[in-house]
């Protein structure tokens, strides 16, 4: 039975953050919220819960990502697979079951949920989303062959594998970091189409021009660095 560990980034959720952990799965082990920064009940209400609450307060995405993952690597008993998922409760948290069976059953060391046109409600990934999710992996295809047609964050990868990767970004080019590696180092990788659904709140990210346009820029760059990285 894999041991497996999910992290949250979670920044002011306090009304969505109990309905994410609700609906995980059983047979995950320890579900790690990593509040970020958060001014209103986010921790009490995850540890409510049932989640293990720790605080960042650096704010940035991969921040909180690197919290959670440093907590577990001082644990006793390391995981076989983290599951990053985030707390907004614009995912379903059950479908966690669909994206790590490549990795359980199939030995894959990487898998990502790819929210598809016909499983996205409407209104759940703004316009700008969109397209820089259409640029960045079509980039990716175009200098490195990938199959990737999203950066979703919902997703699973061997804890050693993670590792391998040596994650370093701090803010909002987690995703596109994590994915440019797992080419780099010839990791398998498959997609798994998912539902997504609008969010509870606003987005802190594609919710204000500042966000959108950092995060443009974030991917953006990772992408530049690792296309002329000899």
């Amino acid at each position: 039975m894999s041991i497996i560990k999910v992290i949250i980034p979670a920044y002011n959720e306090e009304k969505a953050i109990a309905k994410v952990i609700a609906e995980i799965p059983s047979n995950v082990d320890e579900i790690i919220v990593v509040s970020n920064n958060s001014t209103d009940k986010t921790e009490q209400v995850a540890k409510n819960a049932g989640a293990t609450v720790l605080s960042e307060h650096r704010k940035g995405y991969g921040f909180a990502c690197l919290k959670g993952m440093e907590y577990i690597s001082k644990l006793e008993e390391k995981p076989d697979i983290i599951v990053f998922l985030d707390g907004d409760y614009s995912d379903y948290p059950n479908e966690l079951t669909k994206l790590i069976e490549p990795i359980v059953n199939q030995n894959i060391d990487f898998a990502i949920g790819a929210r598809v046109a016909n499983l996205r409600e409407k209104g759940s990934m703004t316009p700008q989303q969109v397209f820089g999710n259409w640029l960045a992996t079509f980039l990716m295809k175009v200098f490195f062959g990938a199959k990737f047609t999203d950066l979703g964050p919902f997703r699973a990868i061997k804890y050693e594998k993670l590792l391998q990767l040596k994650m370093e970004d701090r803010t909002y080019g987690w995703t596109v970091e994590m994915q440019l590696k797992v080419l780099k180092q010839k990791m398998t990788y498959v997609e798994i189409p998912v539902r997504y659904k609008n969010r509870i709140g606003v987005s802190k990210v594609s919710g204000t021009v500042k966000g959108t346009v950092m995060a443009g820029v974030k991917i953006i760059g990772w992408i530049v660095k690792y296309t002329f990285k000899k």
